[in-house]
Order: structure tokens, then sequence, then C-alpha cells
């Protein structure tokens, strides 16, 4: 099953490339946020939970649970525009909850300056990484969990600085 994960998660992150953006490129912003906290699942123990300032997301809480949220937040971006970018989905994962700290995002652009075929995005929560991907040429959007890779980070190749 693991293999199957890694596999999944290799493949929506497979696009990123190793060549693409410094990591002191343009840095996207996340706007306002809610507290940057993931609703503990309805199991969770109180003392389970991390603190609710902007940098923390509850690290108990159910994964399924957390990409329900996830996946509302994203889902809600691709129906409000059918080209959104990177920033897009951050400010929307902010709003959720998600604390930008915990974010990764790739690029939206590719090394010469074009559209991206696809934006990949995702969230860290404890030692599970929730992964989504938008775009046309990879058949909308999608989503997974994921165990963090061995880097500490969520996402293969380079990602896109996100500002608080």
């Amino acid at each position: 099953m693991a293999a199957v994960v890694l596999a999944a998660a290799v493949a929506l992150t497979a696009c990123t490339s190793a060549a693409g953006p410094a990591a002191d490129g343009p840095a996207v912003t996340a706007g306002e946020s809610a507290p940057a906290t993931v609703p503990p699942s309805a199991d969770a123990d109180a003392d389970e939970v991390v603190g609710a300032d902007a940098d923390e997301v509850v690290a108990a809480a159910d994964a399924a649970a957390a990409l329900a949220t996830f996946d509302e937040a994203n889902l809600a971006v691709v129906a409000a525009d059918d080209a959104p970018v990177g920033a897009d989905f951050v400010a929307a994962l902010a709003a959720a909850g998600f604390a930008p700290s915990a974010m990764q995002v790739g690029s939206d652009t590719t090394t010469l300056g074009e559209p991206a075929d696809s934006i990949q995005f995702a969230v860290r929560i404890g030692d599970t990484c929730l992964i989504g991907q938008f775009g046309a040429k990879s058949d909308g959007y999608r989503s997974l969990i994921a165990p963090v890779l061995g880097t500490g980070g969520c996402l293969v190749g380079a990602t896109v600085p996100i500002e608080p």
C-alpha cells in the first residue's frame, strides 16, 4: 500500500522541474487567514491539540477529515476560476485554516515563462502530507494523503516561497 501511495505522490509531483524557479523566486502571499488550525477528529484528545496560533495546525488531525477540508477549499478555487494560479490555492487553504508555514506550492509557470500544465500544492500535518494537483492537462483536480518525504517536505523539486 505504501508503494502505491508513494508512486501516486511521485506521479503528482513529477511535473515539478528541478530546474524550476529558485527558492529566491517570487513569493506567494497567503493573505488574510482564519486561525490556522484544522478541526481535530471527533475522537482526538484535547491534549493532542497543538496551539492554535497562525503557524500551527492540529498535529493529531485525522488525515481523512483534514483531506476533506483541503479538498473543499481547493474545489472552491477550481469552481471560481478555470485557470487558477498557485497563490489562489494558498489563499484558499489559509482561509480554510491551514498554516502557510505548513504549505508548499510548485510554480505555476515553466522555466520558459509559459503556464505550467499543472500546479502542485501541499500541506504538511505532522508526518502526513495532503497533496493536491490541478491542471487541464492533468485531468482537473486530484488529491491524496502521503507520508512526508525524507527531505521533510511534501513536494519533489523546486517550490515557490510562501509568505504568511
